[in-house]
This record gives structure tokens, C-alpha cells and sequence, in this order.
């Protein structure tokens, strides 16, 4: 299905319905979160920037965004809890650091769930965005303003080199503190260790992980390129980059300027998209160039693990959370 400013805002609608509060004249400012630098390559700045532009053009200084990378606000599991609060009005993560508030939001980080950032985009747009933003949304209170992508699938970078999918067995992984992502490892082998992202460099360097699966984006925004030199490219993941909204953040903006904020919104999901693919084959070629080696996985050794996934990850995870087995039956359906 094409991306449209209809099927991006259908996306939103629900996460966006929230009340407003009077404002007296003068500029809105919403503080913004990311875990990532200012780098194209860090998928958070890939939405961010041409938001910043578009509501520029569309409202003026009527609206100022004050944005803070690099996770100068905080760890992401604590600014989660800072963007409920309202003391944070957006943040720019992925759909995974929200499980720990939402866990049916893991079902997007199974492994394998996806095959492309193409189906990810038909089942997003096709109804699985509205049914997570209205989650969210009573949950919480917390809107989505877009869902964007990260900069390329996520396969496991490790400082020896990796073959097949049986040398994994034992390998410390870095990953994100989240059930989906955990199981996921475990069924692939790996011994799945949670870190967060601004203290992985340091995790890999001084052996705590012997590596961690990421995008590849990510890989060359945060340097990790230093530290592990071989990808093995199970592409296991294509998951999910969003802009989240505290309900107190949304009800600063006030009625008038709210069409122009979605419009935005609308526009950098767009934007966002459509560089993904080129962005991450610039990435991986940067990566190439600073030494890192790729490896393709065997296809019978894919095959495999999907196969394991939907033995077992999938039945489990739909058993222990109902409601999500509409979205997965969605998601089943645009592969």
C-alpha cells in the first residue's frame, strides 16, 4: 500500500486525541528526547529534522522544539516515565522500551515478525498503528505522533567472527531490556545480557558483552564499529522508530496550530521512510570501509529459526498477551 498523508495520519488519530489547555501568546516549547546523536544515521534525527523543518515553514517560532540527543535527558526506561509525567513532551525510541509499560508493544520486536520494512509499513498503515495508538493512549495517555523506521534491519555485530548460528551458543549480546528481545535471543542461543544503548560501547570495549544486534545505522551513529569488527547478518528484526507524545506535551499545542503539528508529523513519517533503504545502504558502506566483515547467514540456518520462532515465540507470547492477537493476525496477513 503506498504511504499517503491519509493512511500516516489514520495512524495518529487516536494517539492524538487529548485536551487542551489555554495558552497565553507567545512561542510553545516542547522538550524532545533521543537516545541518539544528531546523525542521520541514528534514525531518531532521520524524523526529527524534517519535522523541525516542516512545522518551521507551517507555524513559524510559534512552536519551538527543544531537542535533546545523545540521552541527555536520561536513560530511555526513565524518560518513558518522565514523557507519562509531562516533564518530557516527545520522545524518538523504538516501539521496544514501551513493553516495559505496554508489553503488548513486544510483539514488534519478535524476531522474524517482519521480512521487510515494506510489510512492516502495509501492516502499520493497515491498522495494526491505530489499534497500538489507542493501546497507549488509555494506558497511558501517551499519543504516537508517527512511526517511522530505524536505519536498516537489525542483525548481531560480535567482536570474533560468527558463521554460523551454533558458534552464538554462549555469546554475551547486548539487548534491550525487554521480554521480546530476550526469548528472541534465547531461542536463537545467545545469552541475551540487557544494557542500555549509551553504555554499550563501553560494555563491548571492557568485555562485559562480547557484542550486541542492532541496525546498522546505529552501529556507525555510536561508533561501535571500534569495538566489533563482524556482522552476521540475520536481519532478525525490522522494527518500528516512533515519535511519542505526553498527553501534557500535546495540550500545549493549542487548536489552531494542532492541524499544522499532525501535518508535520505526517510529512517527517514520510520523509523518514522513504530515505530508510538508501541511508542504510550508505551505512553499510561507511561500515565496510572503517573494517567491519559481513557474514550472510546460511538460508537453511534462516529458515530454521523462523521456523523455531513460530513454534514457539509466537504461541507463547500471543498465550501470555490476548490482545495483541488481532495485530499479529494483521501482521501475518500483509507477509
Amino acid at each position: 500500500m503506498p504511504i499517503t498523508r491519509r493512511t500516516l495520519l489514520s495512524a495518529t488519530a487516536a494517539g492524538l486525541a487529548a485536551p487542551h489547555i489555554a495558552r497565553a501568546a507567545g512561542p510553545i516549547t516542547l522538550r524532545v528526547s533521543s537516545s541518539a546523536p544528531p546523525d542521520r544515521f541514528g534514525a531518531h534525527y532521520l524524523w526529527f529534522q524534517p519535522f523541525e523543518a516542516e512545522l518551521a515553514k507551517l507555524v513559524g517560532d510559534r512552536i519551538k522544539l527543544d531537542y535533546f540527543p545523545n540521552s541527555q535527558l536520561g536513560k530511555e526506561a526513565d524518560v518513558v516515565n518522565q514523557v507519562k509525567a509531562g516533564s518530557v513532551d516527545m520522545m524518538l525510541t523504538g516501539a521496544s522500551i514501551w513493553a516495559t509499560v505496554v508489553p503488548e508493544f513486544g510483539l514488534l520486536d519478535l524476531g522474524f515478525l517482519f521480512g521487510s520494512y515494506d510489510q512492516c509499513a502495509r501492516a502499520i498503515d493497515g491498522g495494526v498503528g491505530d489499534a497500538y495508538a489507542k493501546l497507549l493512549l488509555d494506558r497511558t495517555g501517551v499519543g504516537i505522533l508517527g512511526w517511522g523506521f530505524q536505519v536498516g534491519a537489525r542483525s548481531i555485530y560480535t567482536k570474533a567472527p560468527i558463521a554460523h548460528v551454533g558458534d552464538l551458543a554462549g555469546v554475551k549480546l547486548r539487548v534491550l531490556p525487554t521480554k521480546a528481545f530476550i526469548d528472541t535471543f534465547n531461542i536463537i542461543g545467545a545469552t541475551p545480557t540487557p544494557i542500555p544503548i549509551n553504555e554499550l560501547y563501553t560494555a563491548v570495549q571492557t568485555g562485559v558483552v562480547d557484542g550486541f544486534e542492532h541496525d546498522p545505522g546505529t552501529v556507525l551513529a555510536y561508533k561501535l564499529y571500534e569495538v566489533s569488527k563482524h556482522a552476521f547478518l540475520t536481519r532478525h528484526i525490522y522494527t518500528p522508530m516512533l515519535s511519542f507524545i505526553g498527553k501534557r506535551g500535546l495540550a500545549k499545542i493549542t487548536p489552531d496550530l494542532l492541524p499544522q503539528f499532525k501535518q508535520a508529523a505526517a510529512a517527517a513519517t514520510a520523509s523518514s521512510r522513504s530515505e530508510v533503504k538508501s541511508v542504510e545502504a550508505e551505512a553499510m558502506a561507511d561500515l565496510k570501509t572503517k573494517g567491519v566483515m559481513f557474514t550472510e547467514v546460511p538460508p537453511a540456518e534462516i529458515a530454521a529459526l523462523k521456523a523455531k520462532m513460530a513454534e514457539t515465540l509466537y504461541p507463547a507470547y500471543l498465550k501470555q498477551y490476548p490482545a495483541v492477537e488481532p495485530m499479529f493476525a494483521q501482521i501475518k496477513a500483509t507477509s
